[in-house]
């Protein structure tokens, strides 16, 4: 057969008949069902905004040291005569005790030899006295002596112009006249020097007076005692040798207080300071007008060692800033002071809080009030809130406390409202969610902070 009648013959009735066939199924079948498109929720975690109290809380840590410092040193030379036998290496000593006494042989012969001249010199006086007294009475006489020479002297000027006396003889009443009348200046001079010598006299008994004061007082700087109760941390002294003024016999530390210096960043220091309701609004940095801002913040501090699982804590008071800020770490020193850290150590229970010892110290400000929110919760600035349509809003807020894994607001986030803590990625302001409470992130957050 040729192919173009095959063609027209069987293929072409073959093709027609197929397509009427697919036509009918087409046209006879039951069109799919439809199914328009629905926004996807995402599911998201929230929790309700509340209000809460949250102390504004400093942590930092430092070594412990004595409050205050006795340095034994010694203030005259001598010979050890006696050392007190609890002057050892951790002893405690109350207040009053002898650490240790010179020999007073030394100091005693010079209280001697200050006396023996102070009675030299009064003796010296009472001769002057007795001097003057005599003196006063030899002038007497030699001034009676005076005016009977005197009246000779007339005499004989009397009998030489009658010529009845010699030029010689009349020589001779006048030589003895100025004679007497030598003895007479030579007593009257010395009663002039007198009140001089007492005078001088006087002064030397003063001086002799305070040799002898500063011998008794030398004997009593021989002995030195403990103004303050104290624990001995070094001492260097026996009994016999030879201590030189200025040597330190020992050094001992104070039991009575004990403080540490905390090293607190600046940016911390400021969230305690100045997150106050009728605190300052700025920073000072005079390291008095600090001072005096921590105590009018009435700030508590607990001092805390840490052994092992066991954390022992102690009171303390927040006394002054140490130095003012540092600049090479930007830090500041808070001096904490512990009343009684030996006393505290109670029945074995706990050990004293001894020099050297590494602790952290928590310092606690008044609680202030708003909004508490996860710190994760602020991003970039932002918080996330889910609204009444379960629609994601963004709201800019600015923490007025941020602590630890909490973030404070004050004003900005009313309470009652969702906040999202797991935002949808891509975050899409507008975009519906599907929220799911966490009941018990909050309760976690802030008995942490409490912890700490």
């Amino acid at each position: 057969m040729r192919p173009g009648l095959k063609l027209i013959l069987i293929t072409l009735p073959l093709a027609l008949i197929g397509v009427a066939i697919l036509a009918y199924v087409i046209s006879t079948r039951t069109p799919p069902d439809r199914h328009e498109l629905s926004e996807r929720a995402s599911p998201v975690r929230v929790i309700t905004a509340e209000s809460y109290q949250v102390a504004p809380a400093l942590v930092g840590f430092g070594v412990v040291a004595p409050a205050r410092t006795y340095q034994a040193i010694a203030e005259v030379g001598g010979t050890v005569d006696f050392v007190n036998p609890l002057l050892r290496d951790g002893q405690i000593l109350p207040a009053g005790s002898v650490l240790l006494r010179l020999s007073p042989v030394d100091f005693n012969l010079a209280i001697a030899q200050a006396k023996a001249n102070i009675r030299a010199a009064e003796a010296r006086l009472a001769e002057l006295d007795v001097s003057e007294a005599n003196q006063r009475a030899a002038l007497k006489i030699e001034l009676e002596a005076l005016e009977l020479k005197a009246a000779e002297v007339e005499r004989a000027n009397t009998l030489f112009a009658a010529g009845t006396m010699t030029q010689t003889a009349r020589d001779a009443i006048r030589a003895a006249h100025l004679a007497q009348r030598q003895k007479v200046q030579g007593i009257e001079s010395t009663l002039a020097l007198l009140p001089t010598q007492r005078a001088a006299q006087t002064e030397q008994i003063a001086l002799y007076q305070a040799n002898l004061a500063t011998a008794e007082l030398n004997l009593d700087r021989s002995e030195m005692t403990l103004p303050f109760a104290a624990r001995v941390a070094s001492h260097s002294v026996e009994v016999g040798q030879f201590l030189n003024k200025g040597q330190s016999a020992a050094t001992l530390d104070g039991v009575d207080q004990a403080e540490v210096v905390v090293q607190a960043a600046m940016s911390d220091f400021r969230n305690l300071v100045l997150n106050r309701p009728n605190g300052p609004t700025t920073l000072p940095m005079d390291p008095a007008m600090l001072t005096d801002t921590l105590h009018e913040l009435r700030l508590k501090a607990t001092v805390r060692l840490r052994l092992g699982d066991e954390v022992l804590t102690w009171p303390a008071i927040v006394d002054r800033i140490s130095d003012g800020i540092d600049p090479k770490t930007g830090t500041v020193g808070v001096v904490v002071q512990i009343n009684d850290a030996y006393g505290q150590a109670g029945n074995g229970n706990r050990p004293p809080l001894t020099k050297g010892m590494f602790v952290d110290v928590v310092l606690r400000a008044e609680p202030i009030t708003g909004i508490v929110l996860p710190r994760d919760a602020l991003r970039d600035g932002h918080v996330f809130v889910a609204d009444a349509d379960n629609r994601l809003r963004r709201i800019r807020a600015e923490p007025k406390l941020l602590q630890g894994d909490i973030a404070l607001f004050a004003d900005v986030i009313e309470q009652g409202s969702r906040i999202v803590l797991t935002p949808p990625v891509p975050t899409i302001d507008g975009a519906l969610l599907d929220p799911h409470p966490d009941t018990q992130i909050m309760d976690q957050l802030l008995a942490e902070d409490a912890a700490q």
